[in-house]
């Protein structure tokens, strides 16, 4: 965490983007899967929550004098994409999962920056830290839809995946993400 909490331009670039990312994602799930009430509403909710944030990020980085950019996409993201199965409903329960474990890692990203964070960068940290709970229902969220829409029990696939997000976090990467693994 030293290594995002000394280059806060890239770390707020990154966040602005996937605050974003996280907004279109919802509102392509509505698009996809139109006929699905449930998951309509919640995402319907969830990526007006995900604009109001992106906004939160965007006035921080004006704040700073940082314009925004968007950023590469990470490795973290591509890897956990390349996963999503092909053939309903299993690719609606994977993009599901998969934004469930991105919400949860999420949230404890934005746990574990808030020391590094509290006396250098208030501002900042007053932001993730009242993100957490947001970040933490968007998770729980995202697990029960994809819970009603599988036709077994997701927890073999849970696992699967996030046996594959532990080898993305723990493993070196080459460029400073907010969902990046190990800078090296």
């Amino acid at each position: 965490m030293t290594c995002a909490s000394e280059d806060i331009p890239t770390l707020l670039l990154d966040h602005a983007g996937l605050e974003l990312k996280a907004a279109q994602q919802a509102l392509t799930l509505m698009n996809r899967y139109a006929g699905r009430a449930d998951l309509l509403s919640k995402m319907s909710r969830l990526a007006r929550e995900e604009l109001r944030h992106f906004e939160s990020v965007v006035r921080i980085l004006k704040k700073k004098a940082i314009v925004y950019r968007p950023l590469s996409a990470s490795r973290y993201f591509g890897e956990l994409h390349k996963q999503i199965r092909d053939t309903e409903p299993n690719r609606l329960v994977d993009t599901l999962i998969i934004g469930a474990i991105i919400e949860a890692r999420s949230c404890e990203r934005f746990y574990s920056l808030l020391p590094f964070l509290a006396t250098s960068e208030p501002d900042l940290a007053a932001l993730y830290e009242s993100l957490l709970e947001s970040e933490a229902r968007h998770f729980t969220e995202y697990l029960a839809l994809a819970e009603r829409a599988a036709d077994r029990p997701i927890i073999a696939r849970c696992t699967q995946l996030l046996e594959i997000e532990a080898r993305l976090i723990t493993g070196p990467d080459s460029q400073l993400r907010f969902h990046s693994g190990i800078p090296g």
